[in-house]
């Protein structure tokens, strides 16, 4: 039972939409390549995940707080009495340890994924023995990526290897479990603590009018977009969107780019561009928004 859902990250998605509107440093694409490998190594899991036949509850991706220090979990697994942490790492290539350290081959020291995991598993047993929850915990380091290879891989380590997820998860399906309140009570307040929009996003500055106005186009992200009917058309690979749809998203990414600006029909036609027709983005807003205010204060949430 998957609890709560993965889901794009808000640095990431602001990190892609300012890729196809400005020039970004290299640090920061770099940056956001990591990120979007990250998600792609996480989503490799969940989908390993769906083998799971046993009873049990399912939370990704959480960011909690415990005596004011912020820690994320990957993955999280409650089956019987047993929380199962999961760090996931999508490292690809050879690696070594040696002498309690990590390096990248020829010799490029990387930082320690126990570190962080010892750290989480630390704060979150905290977390829990505050609010009267006791299971025991099982951390552990899933290396995911199938071109990963680990020499000198310690034995006393909780290292996972791709090689090793197979039995993993068939050894979980033989655990005898059963879901019951205590379980319920213990996911909701984990979901309820979840901070949705982390503090430390690394985002580079930007401003409205940086940014490259216009629709882009939803499969090649193209700005070369052409309106025939009531069709938005890519003149790079063909896609065709109803402008309402295109139009809509849009404006959710100008509200994710710009979340403190009021959404009105003059800012959307002016973000959006392409729509000549003020009339239709009026109609589009009032269908998927609330109206609020009169004549030139209106805008919509």
């Amino acid at each position: 039972m998957i609890y709560k859902p993965r889901t794009e990250s808000i640095e990431l998605q602001v990190l892609e939409y300012l890729q196809l509107r400005m020039d970004i440093s290299d640090k920061d694409l770099q940056y956001s390549l990591n990120l979007k490998k990250g998600l792609e190594g996480e989503m490799a899991f969940d989908a390993l995940i769906d083998n799971i036949s046993c009873e049990c509850i399912i939370l990704n991706d959480l960011l909690l707080k415990q005596n004011n220090n912020l820690f994320q979990i990957d993955s999280l697994i409650i089956i019987s009495d047993t929380i199962y942490l999961f760090e996931i790492k999508n490292f690809d290539g050879d690696y070594y340890y040696d002498s309690e350290r990590l390096y990248k081959k020829p010799q490029t020291e990387i930082n320690d994924p126990l570190v962080q995991l010892n750290r989480t598993d630390s704060l979150f047993r905290q977390l829990l023995q505050s609010f009267g929850f006791h299971f025991k915990i099982n951390p552990f380091i899933v290396f995911i990526n199938p071109e990963f290879t680990l020499y000198q891989a310690p034995l006393n380590k909780p290292f996972i290897f791709p090689t090793q997820l197979h039995n993993l998860f068939k050894k979980l399906n033989t655990i005898p479990s059963a879901i019951n309140n205590k379980h319920k009570r213990l996911a909701e307040k984990l979901e309820m603590l979840h901070i949705k929009d982390s503090p430390y996003k690394q985002l580079p500055a930007y401003n409205y009018n940086q940014l490259q106005k216009g629709i882009t186009c939803k499969k090649c992200y193209s700005f070369f977009i052409s309106v025939e009917g009531k069709r938005c058309i890519c003149k790079e690979c063909g896609y065709e969107e109803f402008i309402a749809s295109a139009v809509m998203r849009n404006v959710k990414e100008f509200q994710l780019l710009f979340p403190e600006q009021r959404i009105t029909t003059n800012t959307v036609h002016e973000w959006c561009k392409l729509v000549e027709s003020k009339r239709t983005i009026r109609r589009v807003l009032e269908k998927n928004f609330h109206k609020k205010g009169v004549r030139q204060w209106t805008y919509y949430e």
